[in-house]
C-alpha cells in the first residue's frame, strides 16, 4: 500500500498552478481524490462565466492526484471533458476523481465537477499511462 499522504505532499509542493487556482484537497486515498476551489474573477471568460480551461485544469489535477496515488508515476495518455453548465465567480466547485480500473500499464478514471448546489458542471474521463517508475 502506497503512502498516499507523502505522494500528495510531494505533488502539491511542486504544483504551482494548482496553488494559483486555490485548490484544496479534501479527501485522498488510493484511486481517489476529492478537492474543491472557488471561482475568482481572474478565472472568468468574456461572457462572465468560468473559463473552460479552469474547469478542465481542476479536473486534470484531481485526475493526476488520483492516478498517482498508488505510488507509480502516471501521466495522462488521453482525456476528454464534457461541459454541462456554466459556473459564475464565487461558486465553490467540488471535483471528484474516481478510479474505474488500474492495470499494469494503464488506468482509467471518471472525474465529475459539481457546483455548491450539487449540480454537475462537467464530466471528465481520463486514461493514464503507468510508467512503472
Amino acid at each position: 500500500m502506497a503512502d498516499t499522504a507523502a505522494i500528495l505532499q510531494t505533488m502539491l509542493s511542486k504544483d504551482t498552478f494548482s496553488k494559483w487556482m486555490g485548490i484544496v484537497v479534501d479527501e485522498y486515498k488510493e484511486g481517489y481524490c476529492r478537492l474543491h476551489y472557488t471561482i475568482t474573477g481572474d478565472m472568468v471568460n468574456g461572457f462572465g462565466s468560468v473559463h473552460g480551461g479552469i474547469v478542465f485544469s481542476a479536473a486534470d489535477s484531481a485526475f493526476a492526484f488520483a492516478c498517482n496515488s498508488h505510488g507509480v508515476l502516471s501521466v495522462a495518455l488521453d482525456v476528454h471533458i464534457t461541459f454541462i453548465r456554466p459556473a459564475l465567480p464565487g461558486a465553490i466547485m467540488t471535483v471528484e476523481a474516481t478510479e474505474i480500473h488500474t492495470g499494469n500499464k494503464t488506468s482509467f478514471y471518471n472525474v465529475t465537477t459539481t457546483n455548491e448546489n450539487g449540480e454537475v458542471v462537467s464530466v471528465f474521463k481520463g486514461t493514464a499511462y503507468r510508467t512503472g517508475k
